[in-house]
């Protein structure tokens, strides 16, 4: 499980980076999408020309208003599909541009990866975001291949990341609340783009404190301990892809993929503010 984790997290910025992007930003304004309406339709287009309340319900930590504000009018202005093949030529751009495609280990990591995104298709129930994403075709270029495959697998893992918060009681600002805590993020950049009211983020923080989870704004050793839980629980719904490669496969990937990570931190491609 150690193994499956470093492999996704290692690589995990290959696919992460389309959220930060210029040429993501200007493809998408270029199609009349401007703001945050260009991230909820990039990544909801899989589902079609998707409504404000199945975002909601699946990206699952913004504030609703945020984003039926945000979402409002996209359908009007652009198509699903021209909204998809943006949000490619833009991740392939990217990822160009930290010099992804020169890397030696391209190959390899790509068929490694490709297996164990198709081994997670075979496990798509209960998983929407992943369902969606996984029945676009896959495309030729090698780069982008690679930016699906990573797509997918890191959607596998958010619907079951979904399901263990649903299953353990905790709501999509808690689990903001409680990420933000660990220090890991910027609690500044949580709260500027996931849009919550300041009073609903106070009162919210208040609740945890008085049910143990937090110490001031820090994680309690019960908060502590319900963090690792839903992780190592995440971890594991997140196996049925990775275990495709064996325990052998998982720790080549891990190996190859850290100069892909690197690369793209390095072009500065991940800027959260």
């Amino acid at each position: 499980m150690k193994t499956a984790r470093a492999a996704w997290r290692r690589l995990e910025p290959v696919h992460g980076m389309i959220y930060f992007v210029p040429e993501a930003r200007r493809r998408y304004a270029e199609l009349g999408l401007s703001g945050h309406a260009g991230y909820f339709a990039s990544r909801g287009a899989a589902f079609g020309p998707a409504s404000a309340e199945l975002i909601i319900s699946t990206f699952y930590n913004f504030n609703p208003a945020f984003v039926r504000r945000a979402v409002a009018g996209a359908w009007d202005a652009t198509t699903p599909q021209q909204v998809l093949d943006a949000r490619y030529t833009a991740a392939g751009e990217a990822l160009r541009r930290a010099g992804i495609h020169e890397l030696p280990a391209l190959d390899e990591v790509l068929t490694l990866t490709h297996r164990a995104a198709e081994a997670a298709r075979d496990h798509g129930q209960g998983r929407p975001l992943f369902a969606a994403h996984a029945a676009l075709p896959w495309p030729e270029e090698p780069v982008l291949r690679l930016w699906h495959a990573q797509t997918l697998l890191r959607e596998f893992r958010g619907d079951g990341h979904v399901a263990v918060l649903l299953s353990e009681g905790v709501g999509g600002l808690e689990a903001l609340i409680l990420h933000a805590a660990t220090g890991d993020v910027p609690v500044g950049f949580l709260k500027a783009s996931r849009a919550w009211p300041e009073e609903e983020w106070a009162d919210t923080l208040e609740r945890l404190r008085e049910r143990g989870l937090l110490d001031g704004d820090s994680l309690s050793p019960e908060g502590a301990l319900l963090r690792r839980h839903i992780e190592d629980r995440t971890d594991r719904l997140a196996l049925p892809g990775y275990a495709a490669l064996g325990d052998t496969g998982c720790e080549r990937l891990a190996e190859l993929a850290s100069p892909f990570g690197r690369a793209v931190l390095q072009a500065g491609l991940i800027e959260l503010g």
